[in-house]
This record gives structure tokens, sequence and C-alpha cells, in this order.
């Protein structure tokens, strides 16, 4: 019964999504001039995603083959395993190759859809604001539906051939055959992420560099030649790459939260069958949870409208504290059907993991928007120069970590509190799986807003770039304004989601390792030097792969730099409107540099996991093994990696994302002139600014937030061959 819904739930979802493709393409796509352009840039961001797509393939299928030999041919099977070694190899094979390949598919299709509902959105701005508002809307939904779906579709569906072929006899033991999904699903999305990021933010920085500070021509001017490659990268980055970041947010904490749901049931067997709770419906109760939040964003998408006085941001609000409202009552229903007596306290959690994400929503708004102190704050700096500015941007992005940071731990103290206190044994964590659930609930409608930003800022370029009427940039830039703002709420809530999961994967992890070996215990000493060392790894990749990632955009930008004056000084009809530049020289920079830059960091995530693991497993072995009382096993010394490592990447997460979302607005508040001085005075301080933001909120920041579950999935695989 539970699983039929999930998988019945999930199939309505595609189903939402298909109906939004249709409605979104059957409007009207504008005059022929608007067309050419946003031809430019799907065929740009199609070009790029293919050739990302061909790299990311063959990475995944070296990974997948690394991953079948070691468990098959290096790893001594132990009379705890689920299955054989040959059947274990295989599953956790093939459920990554299903992971990566449905992460691939969930950011192509949020792309596919969104190139094509900027120019609607841009012709929908010329009739009135309410229709430009619900085509950027729905086209942006398309992606949150499809990936919402088809990663309960994964999950369940695996989960579900698994059983019917009988692979095991122990239904609590599949979850550890199909984490695998969730670790393709990371491994993909961090090189869309981070490639994507690459592209789009060495594009912005050398369009920006050049264009507003040496050329003095407005954002989106068609003189710029670095203006279409901008515009794609809007697509490639938080289309394609946010989609695959909360796919496989959505997958790996689904797959955490079922291994939880295991080991609470055996915990508890005697409770649960006096209770006459079935064991299905506690292993996928988390699937249930989820599948609600698809029906409540279904509700929350369709009720968005508004006119042309209200601010768009108010109708979108309306729309996610709507969805808020009934995800928490789904959490009701599915607590008090799968949880019987015990509902209460999970139900709870549930409330607490939801009104987490309205509160991490508020606090990013806080920081990045330009009617707060934090943005005021640094737009007064500029006035005084770029060094001013630079200071006081990193200064608010350090100051940012504080408020999160509290809520974090309110909601894992108060949910582990309730978990323990259900009346279940050893609950405590399960009660934090629960809450991360809940503030995944509203993720379709997260992720729809998310993919609304590059809508509405494509369909401004394209509105400037073909000179439209003043009055419909006016709507366009509204709807821009918004568009930045959603999409720095998302990152705010992509960062607190990988945190309340963080602490989830990692008891993941632990009980993983358990169900390997029982003699394990639930504790990682730092007082161990191997497991110190191990925990100062974890801390210095988080480091490390943000230096590569911001490299990665300033060497990127520096060619388009050049490429862009060596157009200028070459050509020196398109500053004067009689001649066009090559977009696609621009284009084709960003597309290599992207593509090049992109592996390393990757590579340096799972090599280095790989080795700490294995290093010391092989340590640990040598000096005696379980005869050494004090010495730390591989499992263990992964264990603080991943701890520190997590801990770490969520503090960086937040100082890139808020302190670039900052210095965004801060230029776009001095752009409007509210200030409080001459526009002229701050104006280029302001763009430096930006420019220096721009891989921090874009690049690195965003490919933190899958570097932190990358590390948790990466584990989970790996869980067996480190004990």
């Amino acid at each position: 019964m539970e699983l039929q819904l999930i998988l019945g739930i999930s199939v309505i979802g595609l189903l939402f999504a298909y109906y939004l493709t249709r409605n979104v393409l059957k409007r009207d796509t504008g005059t022929s001039k608007m067309q050419e352009i946003s031809n430019a840039i799907k065929e740009g961001a199609e070009a790029f995603l293919r050739r990302q797509n061909r790299t990311i393939v063959y990475l995944a299928f070296a990974l997948a083959a690394f991953i079948y030999i070691m468990y098959a041919f290096f790893r001594t099977p132990t009379e705890h395993d689920p299955v054989s070694a040959g059947q274990l190899a295989l599953w956790t094979t093939l459920s990554f190759v299903l992971g990566a390949a449905c992460s691939v598919a969930a950011g192509y299709m949020g792309m596919w859809v969104a190139i094509r509902s900027n120019i609607r959105t841009a012709s929908a701005a010329t009739r009135s604001m309410n229709d430009a508002l619900q085509t950027a809307l729905r086209g942006g939904a398309v992606s949150g539906f499809f990936v919402v779906a088809m990663s309960l579709l994964g999950v369940a569906g695996l989960f579900s051939i698994i059983n019917s072929l009988g692979i095991t006899n122990d239904v609590t033991k599949i979850p550890l055959l199909i984490v695998g999904y969730g670790f393709g699903a990371s491994f993909v999305a961090l090189f869309a992420q981070l490639g994507g990021g690459i592209y789009t933010k060495a594009a912005d920085v050398g369009a920006d560099l050049v264009g507003k500070v040496e050329a003095g021509i407005p954002e989106d001017d068609p003189r710029n030649p670095a203006v279409i490659a901008d515009l794609v990268g809007d697509n490639v980055g938080d289309c394609a790459g946010r989609g695959a970041d909360l796919f496989e947010s959505t997958a790996a904490e689904n797959i955490g939260a079922m291994i939880l749901a295991a080991g609470l049931y055996r915990s508890n067997l005697e409770i649960f069958q006096t209770a006459g709770l079935p064991l299905f419906g506690v292993i996928l109760f988390p699937l249930v949870a989820r599948a609600f939040g698809i029906i409540a964003s279904i509700v929350g998408i369709m009720l968005v409208k508004t006119n042309e006085k209200e601010d768009p941001m108010k109708a979108l609000n309306r729309g996610y504290f709507v969805t808020s409202i009934l995800v928490i009552t789904g959490f009701f229903i599915a607590s008090k059907w799968l949880l019987g007596e015990y509902y209460l306290n999970f139900f709870i959690c549930g409330m607490i993991g939801v009104l987490t994400s309205v509160a991490f929503v508020y606090i990013t708004q806080y920081y990045t928007e330009y009617t707060y102190r934090p943005v005021k704050y640094i737009a007064e700096a500029s006035q005084t120069g770029p060094a001013t500015n630079i200071i006081s941007g990193i200064a608010i992005g350090m100051e940012s970590t504080g408020f999160p940071v509290l809520v974090i731990g309110a909601a894992i103290v108060s949910s582990y509190f309730l978990g323990e206190h259900s009346g279940l044994q050893n609950a405590g964590l399960f009660g934090t799986a629960v809450a991360t659930m809940g503030m995944l609930g509203t993720a379709a409608y997260i992720l729809a807003m998310d993919t609304f930003g590059p809508i509405t800022d494509n369909a401004g370029g394209i509105v400037e770039m073909s000179q439209q009427d003043e009055s419909i940039r006016v709507k366009t830039d509204r709807l821009d304004s918004v568009g930045n703002t959603t999409k720095a709420l998302t990152k705010g809530y992509a960062v607190g989601s990988a945190a309340l999961a963080a602490f989830l994967l990692f008891g993941a992890y632990i009980d993983e390792v358990r169900n390997y070996l029982p003699s394990f215990q639930p504790v990682i000493n730092l007082n161990k030097p191997e497991v110190f060392v191990g925990a100062i790894f974890g801390a210095m990749l988080v480091y490390i792969f943000s230096s590569l990632a911001i490299k990665a955009v300033g060497g990127a930008a520096y060619s388009i730099i050049n490429n862009v004056r060596k157009q200028f000084k070459d050509n020196p009809g398109i500053m004067a409107g009689t001649s066009k530049p090559d977009y696609g020289q621009c284009v084709d920079i960003a597309t290599k540099a992207a593509l090049k830059k992109m592996v390393m960091p990757g590579l340096l995530v799972v090599g280095m996991t790989i080795g700490v693991g294995l290093v010391f497993r092989w340590l640990y072995y040598s000096a005696g093994g379980v005869s050494n009382p004090n010495g730390a096993s591989g499992a263990e010394v992964i264990g603080g990696y991943l701890m520190v490592g997590t801990i770490a990447g969520i503090l960086m997460a937040l100082f890139l994302n808020n302190g670039g979302g900052a210095w965004d607005n801060a230029k776009k508040f001095i752009e409007t002139g509210q200030y409080g001085g001459k526009k002229s005075d701050p104006h280029k301080a302001s763009v430096v600014g930006d420019t220096v933001g721009d891989p921090f909120k874009d690049t690195a920041g965003p490919s933190l937030h899958v570097l932190i579950k990358l590390l948790s999935t990466l584990t989970l695989v790996l869980a067996p061959l480190f004990v």
C-alpha cells in the first residue's frame, strides 16, 4: 500500500511537470528579433550541456568500474553482509549508475524547459505582469517536480525491485544495497554544479568588468560580446546545476532516512509488532511524507498570481506559505498512519524541519536583500572605493554564519530530543531524519523559485537586446530583481537542508558501519591521533576545493576579458552599433574553460576520501587491528573526516553564498539610486565587489552544498571497504 502510494504520487508529479511544460510551450514566442536572441541562448546552453554530460558519463563509468572491482575483488566478505559479495558489488554499482543517469536527466530536463521559457516570459511581459510571473514560475516548476518525483521514483523503484526479486530475506538490509543511488546522484551533481558555475561566473565577470567598468555600457547591452555567454551561463549553472544539486539532496536524504528507519525498526521490533505497525510502513515513512510534499507543491504553484501593482515576491511567498502548511498537514497524515501511537513527536519533528526552512528563507533575505542593513552597509562602503567594498562584503559574509548555525543547532537538538522521548528506543537520530524530510517537503516549490531566477534574468536580457519598449523592461527588471532574491533564498535553503542532512547521513554512516561490523562502537574519538588527522584532512578539503573553484572562475574570466577587449579594439563598429560582436567566441571560451577546470576539484574529493579511508584502514590492521585498543580503524578515521569536513563545509558555504549575494544586491541597490549618494560615485566599486562575489555565490558556494552531501554518500558507499 505504502509503496504503491509513493510510486503513484511520483507519477502524478511527473504528469504535472508534463502539464506545465505543455502550458508554457503553447505561449507566444514574441518577435523575430527576440527569437533570434533566444535561439542563440538555447544553442549555447544545449551545446555546453552535451559536452559536459559526455565528460561526466566517462568519469561516472570509470568510477562505477572502480566500485565494482573494489567490492567484488578487494574486499573480504563478512558474515554480516546483507548478500553475497558478488550481489553486493552488482547492486551497489547498478544503483550508482541509475542515480547518476537520473541526475543527468533531472538537470537536463529542467534546463530544456527553462531555455524555452525565457522568451515566452519576455513576450508575456508585453501583456501583463501576472502572465509573465506565471510563465516564469511554471517553467521553473517543471524542474522542481521532475527532480523530486524522479528522486522518489528511483529510490522506491529500486527498493521495490530488490524486494520483489528476493535478493535478501531481511527487508531492513535493502537500503544498504541502494546507497549507490545517492552517491551516483551526488557525483553527477558536483560536476554539473561546478562546471555550470565556472561557466556562468566566468562569462558574468568578463561581461561586467569590460562592459560596465571599462566601456561604461549597461548590463545585457547587445554590443557586449560576452552577453550571450552570460545568459547561457544562467541556464547551465542555475537550472541544470541546481536541478542536479537538489536531485542528489532528495535522493541521498531519502536513502539515509530509510537506513535509520530500518535501524529503528530492528531496535524496537517487539514494540512495533505489538502495536501492529508494519515493517514496510516504518521503513517507507520518510518517502510517504516526502510524497505528500509533491501534492502540496502542486497546489502552491497553481495558486500563484499577481497584479500590476503588487510586488511579485509577495505572490511567490503566498504560494510558499500555502505549500508549507500543506506539507505540515501531509506529515500529520503520514505520521498518524504509519507510526501509530508514537506519531506525535515525529510529527513535531517534521514541523521543526518545515519551520527551519522558513527561518532560512528569512535569514537569507535579511542578508541579501537591499531593504535591510547588511546590503546597505556594503553600498555605503562602496563610496570610498573597491577596497572598502570588498572588506565590508567579506565581513558581512562572515557575520551571516551566526543565525543559520543557531537555527541548525536548535533544529538538530530539538528533533533529536523529541525522537529520544517518543517512547521508542534509539530514536533520536530518526527524529533528526524526520526533521530533514520536513525541510525537504517544500523542495519542488523551492526549486521552482530557484529556476524562476535564470528564466527572468534571460527574459530581461532578451527584452534589452531586442530593444523593446522601456515599459516592458520595467516589468522584466522587477521580475529579475525578484529572481535574484529567490536564487539567494534557495541557496540558503540548500545549505540549511545540507546541514540537517549531514547529521542524518552521519548517523546513517555509523549505522551502516555497525551493520557490517557490529563490534564497532558508535563513537568518533578525536583524542586518537589518526582520527584527529583525518578530521583536519576533512576541513582542509573544503578550503582546497573552494580555492580551486574560485581560481577556475578567475582563469576563465581572464580569457573572456581579453577576448572582449580584443573584439572592441579590432572592430570599432561594435561600440558604434554598426556591426555585431562575435558572441560565439566567448561562448566557446567559457565552455572549454569550464569543462577543463571542473575535473580536478571533483577528482580531488573522491580521490582524497578513498585515499584517507584505505590508508588508515591499512595502518590499523598493520598495527594489530582489533587487538590494538588504542588504534583507530579506517571507518573511525573517515567518521572524523566526514564530521569535521561537513562542519567546515557548512560554514564556508554560508559565508560564500550570503557574502556573494549581499555584494550582488549592493550593486543593484546602488544602480537604483536609492542608497543616498550619487550613483556614479560608488558604481564601479560596487561592480568590482559584485564580480568578486560572483564566484563565491554561484560557483564555490553552491558546489560546497553538493560537496557536503557527496562526502556523506561517498562514505556510505565505501563504508564496507573501510571496516
